[in-house]
């Protein structure tokens, strides 16, 4: 009898891919930021669904001491997604909250070279990948408090809840502040230039937090943003046609299309012409 082939390994997932630290940590204890990456991980991506094609092999968190959190898109070819963060030191729930909105963005296919953020969507996956950090949040501070990866820490679940529901109340300010509450089609037809700046702008941030209650209302929403940006043009496309292309890769993944059929109708955007 011929000698059995070795089985194959699975392929890494964005899940399960290896993830390094690189930068300063300062006087951390030995550890502590990889358990708090690998917990908050978890608390994201338990559960979901994880079907894209362009998942990352591994993962670098790097650890700066000025500038904003990002994805760097480092053009080597490589299959590493590189997240850079800017915490205090052992300040694990900064820590936690910029890795899980990071990740969100190498979940949403945005960690290699040419995916440089554009309007006039990039808004709308910055909405999609804050609500994603905030889930996270919600799911690490239960977990922590139950069972915290450092003995006798269990009261830093609460200080962890703490800091979401902060940030919470601050988008509820604004999407109150800004007519979002009254009526979200209007608020999106009145402040659409405002709106449509790149970043995880005031107006994205309260649209954070309907989608956050989409990914609480229906679970399989969140396995939507692995079918994000998987065509030319990513985000750089008019909003109705951006949703026709998100909705026909979640077609082609199997994935559910509940979440930008839910945008659709919240927004009014009508029908894309081709």
């Amino acid at each position: 009898m011929s000698p059995k082939a070795p089985s194959a390994r699975p392929s890494p997932t964005l899940l399960t891919a290896p993830i390094e630290l690189a930068g300063d940590w300062g006087r951390m204890l030995e550890g502590a930021a990889d358990q708090v990456v690998e917990l908050m991980r978890h608390s994201c991506l338990d559960g979901v669904r994880l079907l894209s094609d362009r998942q990352p092999t591994r993962l670098r968190v790097d650890e700066h001491t000025s500038g904003t959190p990002a994805v760097w898109l480092h053009p080597d070819g490589s299959s590493m997604a590189w997240i850079i963060v800017d915490i205090g030191e052992r300040d694990w729930s900064k820590l936690a909250y910029q890795f899980g909105h990071e990740l969100g963005h190498v979940f949403a296919n945005s960690w290699q070279a040419d995916a440089k953020p554009a309007p006039p969507c990039q808004w709308l996956e910055e909405a999609m990948v804050e609500a994603f950090s905030l889930r996270g949040l919600g799911r690490l501070a239960k977990d922590w408090k139950e069972n915290p990866p450092f003995a006798g820490d269990n009261a830093f679940g609460d200080a962890i809840a703490k800091y979401r529901e902060n940030i919470i109340r601050g988008y509820t300010a604004l999407a109150d502040s800004q007519g979002f509450t009254r009526d979200a089609a209007a608020w999106f037809a009145d402040h659409r230039g405002e709106i449509d700046m790149p970043a995880l702008n005031p107006f994205a941030q309260a649209m954070s937090l309907t989608i956050l209650a989409e990914y609480d209302r229906a679970p399989d929403c969140v396995e939507a943003l692995g079918a994000l940006n998987r065509w030319p043009g990513r985000t750089g496309l008019p909003i109705a046609e951006y949703l026709v292309r998100w909705e026909a890769s979640c077609a082609e993944l199997r994935a559910s299309p509940r979440l930008p059929i839910r945008l659709r109708d919240l927004l009014h955007v009508p029908p894309w012409a081709k």
